[in-house]
């Protein structure tokens, strides 16, 4: 009699276990592993999946008759956000937004300077330009002269590099850029055109966490060129002389930046835009020049164009000039294309002198 009841609770207890296995199979769904790394690794697979050796399949359960299909599901991967990472390697990028200073920087109001506005040209008749010539020159901000072309402290208006303000007054005061064809001012370019200037191209990187390995897909974007490569501004510029005023008078037509970049190993310029002076006076009255000497002593940048407080060298003009070439091209020595920008210079100021007797 005992050995019959041990035998019945050792059937009993066996049929429960055979039970309970095979209940795991009786839903369509399967189990996922719950672990930390189950949970963050894209490759992890489900117990099914892996036995199949397929993972998402479809596989009957040919351990019972008339059995529901077993349908295999992968693992949940890892569906982190996907971030946009700029690179900020470089302080004042071109891609940095301005900042909003809450409290005051200054000691003293200066709301003022914001309402500045530039003053009207004096009106020219044609009638009156009795001599007038083209002079196309470049700016080193290299130069000591020229130093608060590449002063790169902020302020207020953001960046105080020179091309920094460039690209925030066609982003913030709709100054229209044009094509760098020529500078002619036919083709006008968008914001958008301007940004793929600067903003260089996206590209996708996995980025691993150091403790809980899941990867991360963050955009990265590096400019094209650093801020401080462009140092060079070219201008464009007529003078003329009225005999209503009886006075020379130099009127900028146009500017344009000049980028550095590397091409095969070699660095060469290239001209990225050009704007035409009289739209972007209004923009450049709002900033304010570094001045080494005295910081309250500033001039906005409209003034500093117009009193022509800048170091610049000829490339073009065209005094004597039939084929309409760049002194480059007419002059390889570079020592003497300088001294012959100079003679340009003297010839527009003699111009002037000639015409008076003393």
């Amino acid at each position: 009699m005992r050995k019959l009841i041990i035998f019945g609770l050792v059937f009993f207890v066996g049929l429960h276990a055979m039970v309970h296995a095979q209940s795991k199979y009786k839903t369509g769904t399967t189990k996922t592993a719950t672990t930390p790394a189950a949970a963050t690794n894209p490759t992890t697979r489900t117990k099914s999946a892996y036995l199949n050796n397929t993972a998402g399949s479809v596989s009957p359960d040919t351990s019972r008759p008339n059995a529901s299909p077993v349908v295999n599901t992968p693992a949940p991967v890892n569906n982190s956000a996907v971030t946009v990472r700029f690179d900020t390697t470089i302080v004042g990028g071109f891609d940095t937004k301005q900042e909003v200073s809450l409290r005051s920087n200054y000691a003293v109001d200066r709301q003022l300077t914001k309402d500045r506005k530039p003053l009207e040209y004096d009106y020219i008749r044609e009638d009156d330009q009795v001599w007038s010539q083209f002079v196309w020159e470049e700016i080193d901000g290299h130069e000591k002269m020229n130093q608060g072309f590449m002063y790169p402290g902020r302020d207020d208006n953001g960046d105080q590099r020179f091309f920094s303000i460039l690209l925030n007054a066609i982003k913030y005061d709709s100054v229209v850029a044009f094509s760098p064809d020529n500078d002619l001012f036919k083709t006008p370019l968008t914001s958008d055109q301007i940004a793929n200037l600067t903003a260089g191209t996206l590209d996708t990187v996995d980025v691993a966490d150091p403790v809980s390995g899941a990867i991360e897909k963050v955009i990265t974007r590096k400019p094209r060129f650093s801020p401080d490569s462009v140092y060079t501004f070219r201008i464009k510029e007529q003078w003329i002389f009225d005999k209503e005023s009886s006075k020379m008078t130099c009127r900028i037509i146009g500017i344009a930046p000049i980028a550095k970049q590397v091409v095969a190993g070699k660095s060469q310029p290239r001209t990225l835009f050009w704007i035409y002076y009289p739209d972007l006076r209004k923009s450049l009255v709002k900033y304010e020049v570094y001045n080494p000497k005295n910081y309250a002593g500033r001039m906005s940048w409209e003034e500093l164009f117009e009193s022509r407080y800048f170091s610049s060298y000829v490339i073009k003009s065209t005094i004597n000039n039939p084929g309409d070439k760049y002194l480059n091209a007419l002059i390889k020595d570079p020592l003497m294309r300088l001294l012959e920008g100079q003679n340009i210079k003297e010839k527009i100021f003699n111009y002037e002198q000639d015409l008076w007797a003393y």
